[in-house]
């Protein structure tokens, strides 16, 4: 930057915004909680080589990779992004799940109605491939056959929800 305000990383370590610092493109003096975050979590250092080993065409998505996760790390220490990618999985799967009974509902409705809406044997094979693929969440297929009366549905595990 070099100009007359340092960027938000040169602030926060105190030092002088050198022409060329590898931070003052993508951490803005008027945002230094964005630097504050990625700097608690990850270390100046850290970022700086990070961002020397990346193309400069790649850096500003880096950087908003890099605040993303800091963000997530400071909620879940633990899992950081990786903990709300499972809850928001585990959320479509439970709305799969939903969509698949109501769908079953419906079919038993239109049936005792006398509609003729009925799907054949190979459209409710493909519908139970496509929910068995769809719903592959770690590794573990949950397979719904609308052919099979005797299946029974549950819920999948509980996780606390980390962003309340």
């Amino acid at each position: 930057m070099g100009g007359s305000s340092p960027c938000a990383s040169c602030k926060l370590l105190r030092r002088r915004c050198a022409k060329d610092c590898i931070f003052a493109p993508y951490f803005p003096s008027d945002d230094p909680h964005k630097f504050a975050i990625v700097h608690k979590v990850f270390g100046a250092s850290n970022v700086s080589k990070m961002l020397q080993e990346i193309p400069v065409h790649q850096r500003a998505d880096a950087v908003s990779s890099l605040v993303y996760e800091a963000n997530a790390r400071v909620r879940d220490p633990v899992y950081g992004c990786v903990g709300a990618i499972s809850c928001l999985q585990n959320q479509v799967s439970q709305l799969q799940m939903q969509l698949a009974v109501a769908q079953t509902e419906i079919l038993c409705i239109q049936m005792q109605q006398g509609e003729p809406t009925l799907p054949t044997q190979l459209e409710q094979d493909e519908k139970s491939l496509v929910l068995a693929s769809s719903n592959n969440f770690n590794g573990i297929p949950q397979y719904f056959n609308f052919a099979s009366s005797s299946n029974v549905i549950q819920d999948p595990p509980k996780r606390e929800s980390l962003w309340t």
